[in-house]
């Protein structure tokens, strides 16, 4: 029996930062026509996200097919060293191991990447490179090749990589700001489409997710602060549509022999609060401060007084918990026994699970130890990873809260925290896909695409191929 091999294809990855499984597949489902045919006609399913659900590095874990240990990023902000206070921003130069398109180049197919997490600063590919939203601004250098640059500001000289300053009680301009972002993205990317020789093309959307984080509440019901008939019940579903009508016109520009997929990196769900990790856990005696917080302001954990050779463990706070523990001999003033480690970790794991709501209610938090998740454990890795209460309550870093649960994010307004599963819709042309299909792991991706365009896999890619 004769099996004839599939041509190899061209490949469009539109990706929606944070866009939910549920909205795409059934609340907004009459309302995305494109995304529906797509779906209607193609592989498509959730999609679990890396641990932490989080933009950086959950791009390069699905770009790489590698996991966030191995990669050794695990976050926004990591530890440079087992110092306490050297943190460095994650941006494309903590991504050591080759992604898709550094393995499409080589092949020599042609690339164009435009606004994919962890691009900045850029580096070569085989085509034409626009960085992320962690670029500082246009004075950088932000295209590859940096000739580009001067083509893409010509196009578009207001051209916005994020929208600053998100989380603000100024809806309607946040709004406003996310729409016009969105259309200037769009542009770029409609004349790169056209205009540039691709076999690979890749854009992500990332104003889905300050979307989710500014307008959550005046959408979901189930959100605590959510009021019917507010004037942006339908701001998120309006800005789906948007993105939906884009897909479609990408999709028809990029012609009938492309094989396109849509993706998300994580999912979203509400936001009840936050658990102020580092004031737990110096009301609980595992942090010592020399001079206590005041009364009624918040202190910045690196603010703090902090009396490390008391302390056993502090925090970074964000949309999960990283508690590191102070061990002798790892840290400069470490306190906690190097042969005491896994006893000491496990019992603030377990004290961290039992942590309770406002209410006493059960919170069912999840922790995890890094080497439990990971194949490797790369570079500084927090000691535990926490989920409080489902995702549905964030990590508060600061101090001065008065108790260790609180209703106000201290970095602003945000209505919503990551969910673990994203979304993927897998269209390929003249073949008809498997329909609705469960059990994938965003690492899944690289390889699937990979075989799509007909290259070999690398054999350290921990990801399996989507059928």
């Amino acid at each position: 029996m004769f099996f004839r091999r599939r041509k190899p294809a061209r490949v469009l990855v539109l990706g929606l930062d944070c866009a939910s499984p549920d909205l795409v597949f059934n609340q907004f489902k009459a309302d995305l026509p494109n995304l529906s045919r797509l779906a209607a006609s193609g592989t498509w399913g959730e999609l679990e996200s890396c641990i932490p659900c989080i933009t950086i590095p959950a791009w390069s874990s699905m770009m790489s097919s590698r996991d966030p240990g191995v990669l050794g990023c695990y976050g926004f902000r990591n530890r440079a060293d087992y110092s306490y206070s050297n943190l460095v921003t994650a941006n494309g130069a903590a991504i050591k191991h080759p992604r898709l398109w550094d393995l499409v180049g080589e092949a020599g197919r042609q690339v164009v990447l435009i606004g994919v997490p962890q691009t900045y600063p850029p580096r070569p590919v085989n085509g034409y490179l626009v960085t992320d939203f962690l670029t500082p601004g246009l004075d950088s250098a932000f295209t590859y090749p940096a000739i580009f640059r001067q083509e893409v500001l010509t196009l578009a000289p207001d051209y916005a990589f994020d929208v600053k300053g998100f989380r603000t009680d100024n809806k309607a301009g946040l709004l406003r700001r996310l729409v016009d972002m969105t259309e200037v993205q769009y542009k770029l990317v409609r004349h790169a489409l056209t205009s540039k020789p691709w076999d690979f093309f890749m854009f992500v959307n990332i104003g889905v997710d300050r979307l989710h984080h500014g307008f959550w509440r005046f959408h979901d019901p189930t959100h605590r602060l959510y009021q019917p008939g507010n004037p942006f019940e339908n701001a998120i579903r309006d800005y789906y549509k948007m993105a939906d009508a884009f897909i479609g016109e990408l999709v028809s520009l990029a012609g009938d022999d492309v094989t396109v997929l849509v993706v998300s990196d994580h999912g979203v769900t509400r936001m009840d609060g936050g658990i102020c990790v580092n004031e737990w856990l110096w009301r609980n005696g595992w942090l010592a401060l020399k001079t206590p917080p005041p009364d009624g302001q918040l202190l910045k954990f690196e603010d703090a007084d902090v009396d490390w050779p008391r302390t056993k463990a502090w925090a970074s706070g964000g949309y999960y918990g990283r508690v590191f523990l102070n061990v002798a001999g790892r840290e400069p003033q470490g306190v906690v026994p190097r042969a005491a480690y896994q006893q000491v970790r496990d019992e603030l794991a377990a004290a961290l699970m039992g942590i309770t709501g406002p209410s006493g209610e059960s919170l069912a938090t999840q922790v995890f130890k890094p080497e439990a998740i990971y194949q490797q454990v790369n570079n500084v890795a927090p000691d535990l990873l926490v989920y409080f209460g489902g995702l549905h309550w964030r990590a508060v870093g600061s101090l001065g809260h008065g108790g260790y649960a609180t209703l106000e994010n201290d970095t602003g307004p945000d209505e919503a925290n990551h969910a673990t599963h994203g979304l993927f819709i897998l269209s390929e042309p003249n073949r008809r896909g498997a329909g609705r299909v469960a059990g994938h792991q965003l690492m899944d991706i690289a390889p699937t695409l990979l075989d799509r365009m007909g290259l070999s896999l690398p054999a350290a890619m921990q990801g399996r191929v989507i059928l």
